[in-house]
């Protein structure tokens, strides 16, 4: 079996040791040592909250290697959400709740392109897009459903319902690849940072 390589940072040793053991009881996963983490496929970032140095941190890292994060975090208020998402944070996990069959959700769902959200944060993703909306609707106005394909709006509304790339695949009878490319012309034209931010747009779109 493939293993989905996987980088850890943690804010101390006792967290690490402890993230490790959930990761790596899952015969899918594995944790690379530091000097190897740029060959990551996902990376795992555990820290209290998101400091001016954390966040320098993971900018760093999405403009030099650009893996997706998954982000177990102490305390995310929803005005932090837009930045965590530039820093290509694609799953937030908070440490209250942070199971070990959650973290591996959370790092397996990173690994197919997906991305995993806590209900109470998705409204700052919406806001944020709501404001993205007006720009585009100043330069053109034209109104943001007239700019989705039919096929776009259904891969849209399955994402929102929870769907990930598998699913929607066989659900539309499409590969697996069409869906990708689906998505990724989605937040290409639109300036969407991810697949949650995609999510975020279909709700303000009107389309769920």
């Amino acid at each position: 079996m493939r293993k989905v390589k996987v980088a850890l940072q943690a804010a101390d040793p006792l967290s690490r040791a402890g993230l490790i053991g959930y990761i790596e009881d899952h015969p899918g996963l594995v944790v690379l040592p530091a000097e190897q983490r740029h060959l990551a496929e996902v990376a795992v970032v555990a820290v209290d909250r998101l400091s001016a140095e954390v966040v320098a941190g993971m900018r760093r890292a999405a403009t030099e290697v650009g893996t997706p994060v998954v982000l177990v975090v102490g305390e995310l208020e929803e005005s932090e959400l837009p930045t965590a998402v530039e820093c290509r944070v694609v799953a937030v996990l908070p440490r209250a709740v942070a199971t070990a069959e959650r973290l591996v959700h959370g790092v397996v769902t990173a690994a197919a392109g997906d991305g995993v959200m806590p209900p109470h944060l998705v409204g700052a993703l919406i806001r944020d897009v709501e404001r993205l909306q007006r720009q585009l609707l100043a330069l053109d106005g034209v109104g943001s459903r007239d700019r989705l394909t039919p096929r776009e709006e259904q891969v849209l509304r399955m994402m929102a319902e929870g769907l990930d790339t598998a699913e929607i695949a066989v659900r539309l009878s499409y590969s697996e690849r069409t869906v990708k490319n689906v998505i990724y012309g989605v937040t290409t034209r639109f300036n969407l940072r991810n697949r949650p931010h995609a999510v975020a747009y279909a709700v303000r779109a009107g389309l769920i």
